[in-house]
């Protein structure tokens, strides 16, 4: 789908949604546009072998704005929950579509969808401790190496998810990972952790990134405020986690522009400078 009439001009860069995800099966087409409009473009990121197809299969109808990220969630590398959300089959044993199913990283697979141009980044990848049943970890940083591996292959950077829990620092082993056996850069998706996990990727030259949740708490100022300009992305994660004043919808690339917006308030600076300076981050971080 040409797009030259959609998107006239890139202001905004929305660096981690999901369109691809079923819950835009019905308006999937409509949200984009919605987003192009406005001058969002936007990176929607796989979370195993499907959604990142479905990335892929996106960004390949619109010739400008929409890009792709594919890898391998951590919560998916073992038999876990079910989110309709995300794929909407039913968990059953002979579901075709999404069941948390274990999946174990296929390189091959992956590499093929990575060499694809409108692919600008691996992941996302990386620890997560929130449900953290015994065994789980390991398999997660096994994935995790296996992907950093990759983009290190193809030369790509990684998107990470991170998040901790079950009493463990998911930054800390995450890094820990990362300066073992990553020769890319990348971002450190939906940051949530604090001014000290923050700067351990910072001084590794990695960006952080923050989604509309910060229109609506105070928890993460502290580090939104801490972290150097040209060092930051926004994000909305859609169709979780809506900003202010939509919240109660569901969310979507569009709304990004409130994440730009409360950014700019929190570190007291003028909102075009940060739109241009954010925009120009993932310009350089993903290379659109």
């Amino acid at each position: 789908m040409k797009t030259g009439d959609i998107m006239s001009d890139c202001k905004y860069v929305d660096v981690h949604t999901h369109v691809n995800l079923a819950a835009f099966k019905d308006d999937q087409d409509d949200v984009t546009k919605r987003a192009l409009l406005a001058g969002v473009a936007h990176i929607n990121v796989g979370t195993q072998r499907d959604t990142s197809q479905a990335a892929v299969t996106l960004a390949e109808k619109y010739d400008e704005g929409v890009y792709a990220a594919i890898g391998l969630h951590p919560v998916h590398t073992s038999k876990s929950f079910h989110d309709a959300q995300e794929l909407d089959s039913a968990p059953t044993a002979d579901a075709k579509g999404f069941v948390s199913r274990g999946e174990i990283f296929d390189h091959d697979f992956y590499k093929t969808l990575a060499a694809h141009p409108k692919v600008v980044a691996i992941g996302e990848c990386g620890l997560d401790y929130y449900r953290l049943d015994e065994g789980t970890a390991a398999v997660q940083k096994e994935a995790f190496v296996s992907q950093i591996e990759l983009a290190n292959e193809v030369g790509k950077p990684l998107m990470l998810h991170i998040r901790s829990g079950s009493g463990a620092n998911a930054y800390r082993d995450a890094h820990e990972l990362l300066k073992a056996h990553a020769k890319v850069l990348g971002n450190v998706h939906f940051f949530a952790g604090s001014v000290e996990d923050a700067k351990l990727f910072l001084e590794l030259g990695y960006t952080i990134s923050f989604t509309g949740v910060i229109t609506f708490t105070h928890d993460y100022d502290e580090v939104v405020a801490y972290a150097p300009l040209d060092m930051l992305h926004a994000e909305t994660d859609a169709p979780y986690v809506t900003p202010a004043p939509h919240r109660g919808t569901r969310n979507e690339p569009f709304n990004v522009q409130e994440v730009v917006k409360k950014i700019a308030e929190i570190k007291n600076l003028d909102l075009e400078t940060v739109r241009v300076q954010l925009r120009e981050n993932a310009k350089r971080m993903f290379g659109i």
